[in-house]
């Protein structure tokens, strides 16, 4: 199982030099995925959780590429209806090609009215949209004359069954987002019961859980899987391995935009998980 991080790419602490670092750390760490998220217009309600500066995922993770050398790239999530499908098409298979196939498209439907309204897309046919912009990237790099040969996986994110079953239809893994161990083990049980409906193989499963690390336990139903002392954490990423997970993308963010000028509390968290993993189960890493 592949253990990837979510790189907080926007906030008051986030600058290139900061980025940078993010990037060197979960590299350096051993880590096999780096991810960063999207938002275009910063509109009140995106402000709210996620304020000014906020950089592009595309143009972030191209930069990023060039300071790396080993670890995947991906996007958790793009917000498939705010650009034009040819464009995501045309940005991510460069940015595959530049980084040596490195890229992992996320993709999702989007949450913020106000960002939609901004850029005049409207928000009720976010997730037909969705569906379209999918079939269209996907129809483009079947193109190989213009797009070479690109097999850029396709993580398709959201917790609603409109989300799952999406993912069956159209993408290589389904990414759902800061979850509980029990809903995670229900989910893939109803993942491979869509599949099966709808006739179709079954997506990987690649959750992006929670990394909060905590002197004593957390109990009680609404534990986030990641959250808890570190023996509470690795036997949440034994367990999602069990159930079949193949990637695991940690998420050090906590909800408050000032953690972002004190970025060394994630990067503490991280390598403390680093230093638990067994490198005999993993596969994608330097030590494998």
């Amino acid at each position: 199982m592949k253990i990837g991080v979510n790189v907080l790419n926007f906030g008051p602490g986030t600058d290139p030099g900061a980025l940078r670092s993010w990037a060197q750390t979960v590299e350096g760490l051993g880590f096999d995925l780096l991810m960063v998220s999207d938002h275009v217009a910063i509109t009140p309600d995106v402000a709210e959780r996620y304020p000014a500066p906020f950089y592009e995922p595309f143009t972030t993770l191209s930069w990023l590429a060039g300071l790396t050398t080993r670890v995947r790239l991906g996007t958790t999530v793009l917000i498939a209806p705010y650009r034009h499908p040819l464009l995501t098409a045309r940005m991510a298979a460069n940015l595959d090609e530049l980084s040596g196939g490195r890229l992992v498209l996320g993709v999702g439907v989007g949450w913020a009215r106000q960002e939609f309204a901004a850029l005049g897309i409207p928000f009720e046919r976010r997730g037909r949209l969705t569906d379209d912009h999918l079939r269209d990237v996907r129809a483009a790099w079947a193109d190989t004359a213009s797009y070479g040969d690109r097999r850029i996986p396709v993580w398709v994110g959201g917790n609603s069954d409109a989300g799952l079953r999406r993912a069956v239809r159209l993408g290589d893994a389904w990414h759902p987002l800061r979850c509980t161990m029990p809903w995670l083990r229900e989910a893939a049980v109803r993942l491979a019961e869509s599949a099966a409906e709808q006739r179709l193989p079954v997506p990987a499963l690649a959750p992006r859980i929670a990394l909060r690390i905590t002197p004593a336990p957390v109990t009680g139903p609404q534990r986030l899987a990641g959250e808890g002392t570190i023996d509470q954490i690795m036997d949440d990423l034994d367990q999602l391995r069990r159930i079949g997970a193949e990637t695991v993308v940690l998420d050090p963010y906590q909800g408050d935009p000032r953690e972002t000028r004190r970025p060394q509390t994630a990067w503490q968290a991280l390598a403390t998980v680093a230093a638990h993993l067994d490198p005999t189960t993993r596969t994608g890493t330097e030590q494998s």
